[in-house]
């Protein structure tokens, strides 16, 4: 696996040469292309009256013309995907340095009520979603929240396997993101699908073979026409019925063209997606078994949308005067591309969820294989049914910058609850964040911010920041207490490692220790696993009488009027407390 900047640095001085080279096409382009429409016109005004002439040199001027301006639009298009691709690469060494706030938080799948996702800082503002997340589609963007909040421990090794190797295709995993930002869909897939499914047929029964059988009659008219066998007047009249026809049916036509004209770019997009997964040759269970969806066809996927894609530009060609004009009085043109449109949504309606859904996980996944191959001193967790659930050297937060962070060991067993006291801003918070970070990273199937790591997999829960509801006339305490009683009701059902971070906050000293002993044993007594930060010391003697609760702690230092903290897990309970010493520093008392 190459070194991540220096690959970054590498494609952006490459795809800045190939921009570069791009823009001088352009401007030769375009000086050609003004040149041959110029010489059309010369052509024209040259041999003005001279037939033989003129019908050899204007489709020659105007073949070389229409060629110039397909090579601009081509090379047009190659510019924006390399700006993307450039873009993509400078916002990847930003990343690097840990400059990620102008990406995007991901706020709106935060959920206060969810096991964990609230209390560890997975949304929002410097949140490990907006430091991860490099997904180009909106349902690309919430199957990737939905991976992070699933607090799933199945199928770790395949998810593993998988995002190693992803991680190992940086070029691919840039070029599908390159691909699916640059067209701009106007629907979410949600509602592309309702559309889909919702439609009721236009052109049924014995319509469906009226333009063919209309189109004959039209070819033989024409032909007797030609020949005088009929008047031109009866041609006449069967182009004024094939209007007629199709203008019973307008309407509904209409309907169906300004629903589906939304959705060209979608299927565009997908088409060019699904073309590139298709063609690519995985070796991962989890990524072939996608792929899978899409090549098991007898046709192949891209093949099948491009159809419907080609159907829907045929359809909107009725928005040309000439050619709805022409086309309906003869052919019935728009009942013909309506019936396409209709078959081909008859046939994959069922499958266009299925083949959404892969390129969604496909893009999520890209995410995941990015976040890999940009911390290759991260270690994938060695998965195994030992007594431990976790054992961990040099643990550490993965948003914290590597200069500044500090690593700390840390092992423990089943059924054991670890009280970690410690003086205010000492680390205790942050601590509990990496432990949890690390298990929902683990069972994401990410690598780890560790040098090295056994895990027993695990579910993860966490009390760590109550939200009051005014709404709901909710105060403090209770909403604590209910979030509580959702921890005990939810480790009766499954094996959860339980965070907790200065419980029962709202009620009097006496009241939390008393409730907070109580509540350790109760966890305790279940063969809970976990962990627990306090300013308590009380809590500190549950270890005397209950083997499996553990004393740590995290020291602060005052030393001739400054304090300071090495922010190490240390095995104890912790004996200097700050709270008097900043109330003086800061001058409030």
């Amino acid at each position: 696996m190459s070194e991540p900047k220096s690959f970054y640095i590498q494609c952006v001085k490459q795809y800045g040469e190939q921009i570069k080279a791009v823009q001088k096409k352009l401007r030769l382009l375009g000086f050609l292309r003004l040149l041959s429409f110029l010489a059309c016109i010369a052509v024209v005004y040259q041999f003005w009256g001279r037939l033989p002439q003129l019908s050899i040199g204007l489709p020659v001027g105007l073949v070389l013309f229409l060629f110039l301006v397909i090579k601009y639009k081509n090379q047009r298009g190659l510019k924006q995907k390399l700006e993307k691709l450039l873009e993509i690469n400078e916002t990847e060494l930003k990343v690097l340095d840990k400059k990620f706030d102008f990406l995007e938080t991901g706020v709106q799948f935060s959920d206060p009520l969810h096991e964990f996702s609230h209390d560890i800082d997975l949304f929002g503002d410097r949140s490990f979603f907006q430091y991860a997340n490099r997904t180009a589609t909106a349902e690309g963007r919430t199957k990737l929240a939905g991976i992070f909040t699933a607090n799933s421990h199945q199928d770790i090794r395949l998810k593993q396997q998988a995002i190693k190797e992803l991680a190992d295709m940086p070029e691919w995993r840039q070029e599908f993101t390159a691909i699916a930002a640059l067209v701009k869909t106007e629907l979410p897939n949600s509602v592309i699908q309702d559309c889909l499914q919702q439609h009721k047929p236009i052109v049924k029964g014995v319509i469906r073979k009226l333009p063919l059988l209309f189109s004959i009659g039209s070819i033989v008219l024409l032909i007797l026409s030609s020949f005088d066998v009929v008047s031109s007047n009866m041609l006449m009249y069967w182009f004024i019925i094939g209007l007629i026809i199709t203008g019973f049916f307008f309407k509904r036509i209409s309907y169906l063209s300004n629903q589906l004209d939304a959705v060209q770019d979608s299927f565009r997009q997908f088409e060019l997606l699904i073309g590139l997964i298709e063609k690519t040759s995985f070796k991962s269970e989890l990524l072939k078994q996608q792929q899978g969806v899409l090549v098991n066809n007898s046709s192949s996927t891209s093949v099948i949308i491009k159809k419907f894609a080609k159907a829907l530009d045929a359809l909107e060609q009725r928005n040309n005067l000439f050619v709805s004009i022409a086309g309906n009085g003869f052919l019935l043109l728009d009942i013909y591309n309506a019936y396409k449109v209709e078959k081909w949504i008859f046939e994959h309606k069922n499958s266009v969820e299925k083949w959404f859904d892969v390129v969604s996980f496909y893009d999520a996944y890209n995410s995941l294989g990015n976040f890999a191959f940009n911390h290759p001193k991260y270690s994938f967790p060695t998965l195994s049914e030992f007594t431990g659930v976790i054992q961990a050297e040099d643990l550490g937060h993965p948003l914290i910058r590597e200069q500044k962070l500090v690593s700390n060991t840390f092992d423990i067993d089943k059924g054991q609850f670890f009280v970690i006291t410690g003086a205010n801003m000492a680390g205790k918070s942050t601590f509990l964040r990496t432990v949890s970070l690390y298990i929902m990273m683990a069972n994401t199937g990410l690598p780890v911010c560790a040098t090295k790591s056994s895990y027993n997999p695990i579910k993860l829960i966490t009390s760590m920041r109550t939200i009051d509801s005014l709404a709901e006339d909710a105060s403090y305490f209770y909403a604590e207490l209910k979030r509580l009683k959702y921890i005990v009701d939810r480790v009766h059902e499954d094996r959860y490692f339980i965070v907790l971070d200065e419980i029962l906050k709202g009620t009097n000293s006496k009241d939390k220790e008393i409730g907070s002993k109580k509540f350790i044993q109760k966890l305790t007594s279940s063969k809970s696993t976990g962990i627990i930060a306090t300013h308590d010391l009380s809590l500190c003697e549950l270890a005397i009488d209950y083997s499996q609760v553990k004393n740590y702690f995290f020291e602060a230092f005052i030393e001739e009027g400054n304090l300071s903290f090495d922010y190490t897990l240390k095995q104890g309970k912790c004996e200097n407390m700050n709270a008097y010493f900043l109330l003086q520093s800061m001058g409030i008392i």
